[in-house]
């Protein structure tokens, strides 16, 4: 008796993991993380609130693990771009010329997760709010760091104020985004990297 109630209590999972983890990702993207409910999550799923809890932990557990997951799948373009490129210039004009690509890409929701999950949030979320600013900054930083080597490199003039620039291309990615889910299409938002390029230094 003991030996069957520890093969049913230890039998796998009814559920593909890494199916129903795509499906999560989809649903804070597309809604926020304040919006999604735990029912959202399990209809989008296909799985019972146990086994989420099970699985995942709780809602606040699913969503970092989904923010993890979508930043390797779809939104480290950005990170990519910025260490494999040469110069900071290129990696900040590739990095423009994915966000539109990225943003607008048909079956997929629209515009970036880090950016848009926690746009408005209450008091209760605030520990998610303040996760998804910091990978926001940290970009950022990325960026003002490259910047900041091709200023001692002397591809940037020694004047460039290398923390307003960053800031800068920081505003404009976060303006795609958002644009695209106002439903501006891939070209719309190459026009704006293209014109934002131009305020390089």
């Amino acid at each position: 008796m003991a030996a069957k109630e520890a093969k049913q209590r230890g039998r796998p999972r009814s559920f593909d993991r890494e199916t129903a983890l795509e499906q999560a990702i989809r649903s804070f993207w597309e809604q926020g993380y304040e919006a999604t409910s735990i029912s959202d999550l399990t209809r989008a799923m296909g799985i019972s609130a146990p086994s989420l809890y099970a699985a995942f932990g709780d809602k606040q557990a699913l969503f970092y693990e989904a923010v993890a997951e979508y930043g390797r799948a779809y939104g480290g373009f950005l990170s990519r771009a910025v260490a494999e490129e040469p110069t900071a210039r290129r990696g900040v004009e590739r990095a423009l010329r994915e966000a539109a690509a990225e943003y607008t890409l048909p079956g997929r929701p629209r515009g970036c997760l880090v950016i848009s999950a926690a746009l408005n949030t209450g008091s209760g979320s605030a520990e998610v709010a303040d996760a998804l600013r910091e990978m926001r900054l940290g970009n950022v930083r990325e960026i003002e760091s490259a910047i900041r080597a091709d200023i001692a490199s002397g591809e940037l003039p020694a004047d460039t104020d290398a923390s307003a620039l960053a800031g800068y291309v920081g505003v404009v990615i976060q303006g795609m985004s958002q644009r695209s889910r106002d439903g501006a299409e891939r070209t719309d938002l190459e026009a704006i990297a293209e014109l934002a390029m131009r305020a390089w230094p």
